[in-house]
């Protein structure tokens, strides 16, 4: 399973994942340039991002997955939970940032107070005690930010080690990268510590969707591209319905064998049609 990828936390410093990202982009962009007429408007490097895919979870199974069970099996319920309030509220401040930026003066005003809230009364974060004061999560970053101010989305991607991702998300991750306050630490042995520490957290509960992906999907890449970009939209979009998805648009040639009186899905739908409920 490696859908759990796309929210995974950066492995070194922002220099190295955006060698990472840019290594990853070439290579898509190489293998675009054979793609079928017929592609996926939606994922013309589908080949290319397959066999990402397939080696991302086969580095999961081998590592990433046993360790993971490993720390579930042997950490108490109440530990675990106080490593994702910490890493929760880390990401928070960096939430807040693209609140700003996105112009949400209500979200980015409660991001605050559970930062606040959380870092002073919570222990740095280990006690959510944001979310029992009923002061809601606004969850951000630099991609969602780029998609609000109208930044085309690009075709779908698949990152080794990050996992699914879209052209836009991927030119957002070293922003994302230099905003991790975990990054920032100088003490490396610390740094690299609570950056595994969350890498493993973060697989852990992911463990039990994992074994539902496994038993439900008959194509995993699929579901998971799919699922993925219908939550992205959902992340940047929200409940709005005058939406016009122009960015699900990425200018690829017309093919005339691939023309159809009636689109298969809300991402098909000509330019300028908007959603609606």
């Amino acid at each position: 399973m490696n859908i759990f990828f796309q929210s995974a936390p950066t492995v070194s410093r922002s220099t190295h994942t955006a060698i990472l990202g840019f290594m990853a982009l070439v290579l898509a962009l190489l293998q675009g340039c054979a793609m079928s007429p017929n592609a996926n408007p939606r994922d013309p490097w589908e080949p290319f991002n397959r066999n990402v895919s397939n080696f991302n979870e086969g580095l999961d199974q081998a590592v990433i997955k046993p360790v993971a069970t490993g720390y579930q099996n042997v950490t108490p319920k109440i530990m675990r939970t106080g490593v994702n309030n910490f890493f929760g509220n880390i990401s928070d401040v960096w939430s807040l940032v693209n609140n700003v930026l996105q112009l949400k003066p209500a979200e980015s005003v409660e991001t605050l107070f559970r930062v606040g809230v959380n870092t002073t009364i919570g222990l740095l974060g280990l006690i959510d005690v944001a979310s029992d004061l009923k002061l809601e999560k606004h969850t951000e970053d630099f991609g969602q930010t780029l998609g609000f101010w109208g930044v085309p989305t690009g075709p779908y991607v698949v990152l080794p080690l990050l996992g699914p991702s879209t052209l836009r998300d991927s030119l957002a991750l070293p922003v994302d990268a230099k905003g991790n306050l975990v990054n920032s630490l100088n003490d490396v042995a610390l740094r690299n510590s609570l950056i595994t520490l969350r890498l493993v957290d973060l697989r852990a509960s992911f463990l039990s969707a994992g074994r539902l992906l496994d038993a439900a999907a008959l194509d995993k890449y699929s579901f998971t591209r799919d699922a993925y970009l219908q939550r992205r939209r959902g992340q940047i979009f929200g409940p709005r319905t005058d939406v016009i998805l122009d960015e699900e648009r990425y200018d690829l040639p017309a093919s005339p064998d691939a023309a159809s009186p009636e689109p298969k899905s809300d991402d098909a739908l000509p330019s300028g049609t908007k959603i609606t409920p």
